[in-house]
């Protein structure tokens, strides 16, 4: 895949790959990166080769937040106007499972990214911070809200007040990421982790993240699981397990 508007895509093995590529600027988005996120977004989830993305900084940082010099251009306003709020809820609707890859610093709006993504799975030196208060801004609801709950009330409230950054195992105990690996561990584990979703049931993991997300009602679950008889997806994998072998699952959605 090629570059588009400050990013780079790239695509192996059904894992995309899309890199926040601005490293002069420690990755900042500008406005016109926030404006094309969606549709970037738009393009991999109808993409059938495409089963993982991975979000991703170039060099040593994931994405020091929004360009400070076009905030007149982001329009945020605390409601779903803005361009940042559009782009983190792309992100947040994204269809198939996202990983954030972290490294080095992750602040602002490199936070709304990276909590709008399925795991967030971090190097041991990376850096967070939500840091609105340092620029009187007042962050979006729907970020302020994903946070605590992904991050509980507690450290959301540390985040928010103080605008300090925290280091990778603060992190990893308040639940703000998953997992924090090794210097010189992070891309293999997370490209390995990839890979193995990639591999799993496309279906069972459609469903799931919906209803994780709480985007499905039981009645809805009952219909995947209707799907997965139907579509013959349950019948190959009892009958891979039964025979040895990887599954070939072969549903897609439609």
């Amino acid at each position: 895949m090629d570059g588009t508007d400050g990013y780079e895509l790239g695509l192996d093995a059904h894992v995309a790959t899309l890199t926040i590529n601005r490293p002069e600027k420690r990755n900042a988005l500008s406005a016109a990166m926030w404006r094309a996120l969606p549709a970037i977004l738009a393009d991999l989830a109808a993409d059938p080769k495409v089963r993982v993305l991975i979000l991703t900084g170039a060099g040593k940082t994931f994405c020091s937040g929004a360009d400070i010099s076009e905030i007149n251009e982001l329009g945020d306003k605390g409601d779903d106007t803005g361009l940042t709020i559009l782009a983190e809820g792309a992100l947040c609707a994204f269809p198939k499972p996202a990983i954030a890859m972290i490294e080095g610093y992750c602040v602002g709006g490199g936070c709304q990214l990276a909590l709008a993504c399925d795991l967030r799975i971090a190097s041991a030196g990376a850096r967070f911070g939500v840091t609105p208060a340092r620029l009187g801004v007042v962050y979006p609801f729907s970020s302020t809200r994903r946070l605590a709950e992904i991050a509980g009330p507690s450290t959301a409230k540390l985040l928010l007040f103080s605008a300090e950054l925290i280091g990778a195992d603060q992190a990893l105990r308040t639940g703000l990421v998953d997992e924090v690996c090794p210097p010189g561990g992070l891309r293999e584990r997370v490209y390995g982790l990839a890979a193995t979703i990639a591999a799993r049931s496309r279906l069972t993991l459609t469903a799931a993240k919906r209803v994780v997300d709480g985007r499905a009602d039981e009645a809805e679950v009952l219909a995947w699981q209707r799907e997965a008889r139907e579509s013959g997806e349950l019948a190959e994998g009892l009958r891979a397990y039964r025979e040895g072998r990887s599954p070939g699952f072969s549903w897609d959605a439609k």
